[in-house]
Order: C-alpha cells, then structure tokens, then sequence
C-alpha cells in the first residue's frame, strides 16, 4: 500500500479525479434533487372573457380585474412537472403568466420563458423552445406554489404559444403549457 501512495501515476489519477468530482458537483448540482422551495406570489384577480378578448398590446382592457386571455396545463418533459400556466391581461394593460399550484423538481438555472413554439409530449418536446422566437420572464422563483412572472412591454403575447420551465444550463424544457384562449 506504501508504494501505491508514493507512485506519482496514483497522484496523478487521483487530482483527475478529484477535478472530475468538482466539475461534475459544480455543473450537475445534484443535491438540487432533493430541495424545494415554496413560493406563493400575490395574484390578482382574473375572470374569464365572456367573448374572445381584444389583444391590443398596450391599450387598456375595459374590466377592472384581470382578464384570463390563455391557459394550459403543464405537460411533463425532462421532469415529472403539474400546474397550470395562464397568460392575462391587467386592467392597466399589461401581462402576465401565472404558475398556478406548481409542482416540479429543483435543478440548475431554470427559467420562465413565453415562446412562440408548441408544446410537444415527451422527449419530442424537450428541446423545442430555443428553435423560434422567446422571451425569458425570469428565474423559477420556486418549485411549489403559485407564482406571478410580468411580461415586458415590448413583447407582443398574442405571437406567443406556450410557456415553459426552461433548463438553461442543459438547453432542456422540464415542463410546458400550450396557451390556448
């Protein structure tokens, strides 16, 4: 066993190793599998058109409450994922997404994105979202809860599809809701 310490072929294999295991913690980030975190944002109140809404970006919609212009609920990609996503429109005529009763698993740097792309079952749909035209709402606050991202002003949400929980580091969708009026 003495020789095996004292060769510099067992020092040399064994620094591999060790920046091996450092790179793989750093990148991979497993112990981000067993965390959670809960997040209930403040929503405002939203009632469901009772006929197709106007979507005018900017002008300001008639109702004082939030109006539901599209919702879907979140099909699982990469990880097993529940909730429903719904854009509206508040009565000062900005957007919003709403990730109402989310359920999904913690990883390294997830995102909210709007984009422009369907949502597909499956592997098919996991790495669909960077193909077309998208905008990033955000960090994922949490992996739990109900959470409110704004839409910018500048973005027109009527060009827009779906929305998903987007793994930037893996370039990889854990969930995605089609926006459907």
């Amino acid at each position: 066993m003495r020789r095996l310490f004292g060769k510099p072929a067992f020092w040399a294999v064994a620094a591999v190793l060790a920046v091996g295991l450092a790179f793989g913690m750093y990148w991979f980030q497993p112990w981000k599998l067993l965390t959670s975190k809960t997040v209930n944002d403040a929503v405002p109140v939203v009632a469901a058109p009772t006929a197709a809404p106007a979507l005018t970006p900017g002008a300001p919609p008639a109702s004082p409450v939030a109006m539901l212009v599209a919702e879907g609920a979140l099909v699982t990609h990469e990880h097993e994922s529940s909730g429903t996503a719904q854009l509206v429109r508040l009565p000062d005529g900005r957007y919003q997404v709403i990730l109402r009763d989310l359920a999904t698993s913690d990883g390294p740097d997830l995102r909210v994105w709007l984009t422009d792309q369907p949502v597909l079952p499956g592997r098919d749909g996991w790495h669909v979202f960077d193909d077309g035209k998208y905008v990033e709402l955000g960090r994922l606050k949490g992996t739990h809860g109900t959470q409110v991202y704004d839409v910018p002003g500048s973005v027109d949400p009527t060009q827009m599809r779906s929305v998903t929980i987007w793994c930037k580091r893996f370039k990889v969708s854990f969930a995605a809701a089609p926006l459907q009026a």
